[in-house]
């Protein structure tokens, strides 16, 4: 069953949303807490200011990204980026 949400705060809780597509979605402010993005695209988001915390990134691809000031366990990711460019 195929449905339109309009604009506003909904809560979902225990529900299967497999296959949805979300295009032109504000989620600003939204909270994600146990929720399974496995298999996920993001295209085109806007992820700044985002916390990560106790998440699974194994076999994350990030491609095409704007990581100024992204830091992962406190270190920024260009200076990561720059310090393995220098050992190879």
């Amino acid at each position: 069953m195929d449905m339109t949400l309009t604009s506003g705060k909904y809560s979902a809780v225990n529900v299967d949303l497999t296959g949805s597509t979300f295009r032109d979605v504000r989620l600003r402010d939204a909270i994600f807490d146990d929720v399974d993005l496995s298999g996920v695209t993001f295209h085109n988001a806007n992820l700044r200011n985002a916390r990560f915390n106790d998440v699974n990134l194994s076999g994350v691809a990030i491609a095409n990204t704007n990581v100024e000031g992204m830091t992962i366990d406190g270190i920024l990711v260009t200076e990561l980026l720059a310090a393995y460019r220098r050992s190879t």
